[in-house]
């Protein structure tokens, strides 16, 4: 950020009419955050571990139940601007608590459905809280702690996401098993009534900074290195959906892996994509541009590690294992660069940008891995993978974002 922007932060920051917490840093309201991000997460991909007993309670196939993951991210992709343009003129702090209930209203729904009819209309609402929460958190967290400690302040929201990975499929399988599907849903809705309670509570009044609008979105996408970030979140985001999506298919066809072991190395891969998280927040505070850089560039790596090695069932957990930590630095390195290449009355519109894009990369990803699956073999998607986040690596290299000043 420059030291111009930093500026007009800073009388952001200590405008009388827009408060926020005058003892510094509000870590409380960032984490509550996490805690949201966290319940997002766990609810976007609950169905992927309860898939087989929700698809025969409701007598509906395994494919049309999966379409509940595709509802999720369309929807997703569409309210990210809508809610932040609806909802311009109220308070921040009422905004997030209402993404907070729609959560909730979500697993609720999902916990009764008694039909594919029922569950869809449970995803497209979690959709529309998926998309109004992205949309605005790091414009959040730009307001509830200085800027020098933003990339701190994301990689703990974004840690939320990286916890989830890793409990959602086992816990919800697990749960799924002792006391039917439903109750992963029914647990998953009071984990988020936790945290809107702790969101009530830690969250300061936030007015609204830079109004939202369809103009403000061109305005921002017009800023040469934000268009830069929205090419690198289109590749980094659906060359890893296209590869991970179908990488069970690759560990029980190429090493061969039973279901046991392809357990521990997904597991291992949400592991590795927490730990991953905490480094690019570290790293991020001293070089913004090598987080964007080199996260995608071990994602390549270990796509193409996969592709050559892969017939060995350790070189295989490891390139997985890899390809976990490396991917959870991407979304600490993409937000970060968006919000601070934008004046702070823009980071919200920042914000909107990343998330549609990123929901319409997940969705595209998936889609054409699938084609690309189908059509070439599953080796075939990792491919694309490993080509589609080397090229993002590369204009990260040579177009990124300079040394902060």
């Amino acid at each position: 950020m420059t030291r111009s922007a930093a500026g007009v932060m800073d009388a952001v920051l200590h405008d009388p009419e827009k408060p926020v917490p005058p003892s510094g840093p509000a870590w409380g309201a960032v984490v509550s955050l996490a805690l949201g991000t966290f319940g997002l997460v766990t609810a976007e991909f609950l169905p992927v571990s309860l898939l087989t007993p929700l698809a025969h309670d409701l007598s509906i196939s395994e494919g049309a139940a999966g379409q509940a993951m595709t509802a999720t991210a369309i929807v997703g992709a569409i309210s990210a601007p809508t809610v932040a343009i609806i909802t311009k003129r109220l308070d921040r702090r009422t905004v997030m608590w209402a993404m907070t209930l729609l959560l909730i209203l979500s697993d609720l729904l999902a916990a009764g459905a008694w039909s594919l009819a029922v569950l869809l209309t449970a995803r497209v609402v979690l959709g529309i809280a998926l998309g109004g929460f992205w949309s605005m958190s790091a414009a959040l967290a730009m307001r509830l702690v200085p800027s020098h400690l933003l990339a701190r302040a994301m990689s703990i929201i974004l840690t939320g996401v990286s916890v989830a990975t890793v409990c959602a499929a086992p816990i919800g399988a697990y749960v799924g098993d002792i006391w039917g599907w439903r109750s992963a849903f029914i647990l998953a809705a009071v984990g988020g009534a936790a945290t809107l309670l702790v969101q009530l509570i830690t969250i300061p009044r936030l007015p609204p900074i830079g109004v939202a609008s369809f103009r403000s979105l061109l305005d921002v996408a017009k800023i040469p290195m934000v268009k830069i970030a929205l090419l690198v979140v289109l590749l980094v985001a659906s060359g890893h959906f296209a590869g991970i999506t179908y990488i069970r298919a690759f560990l029980e066809k190429i090493p061969a892996l039973d279901v046991e072991t392809i357990s521990l190395v997904l597991l291992a891969f949400g592991i590795g994509g927490f730990f991953g998280n905490l480094a690019g927040g570290l790293l991020a505070e001293y070089s913004l541009k090598a987080v964007a850089a080199l996260a995608p560039l071990l994602i390549a790596i270990s796509a193409v590690s996969l592709l050559t090695a892969g017939a060995s069932a350790l070189a295989s957990a490891i390139a997985v294992d890899a390809w976990g930590f490396a991917f959870g630095a991407v979304p600490v390195g993409l937000q970060t660069w968006m919000v601070r290449r934008a004046v702070p009355e823009q980071a919200q519109s920042a914000g909107v940008l990343l998330v549609t894009v990123f929901q319409v990369a997940i969705a595209a990803g998936a889609i054409f891995g699938g084609l690309l699956v189908d059509n070439a073999g599953v080796t075939s998607a990792i491919a694309y993978s490993a080509v589609a986040t080397f090229v993002a690596a590369l204009i990260v290299f040579l177009l990124g974002p300079k040394r902060e000043t």
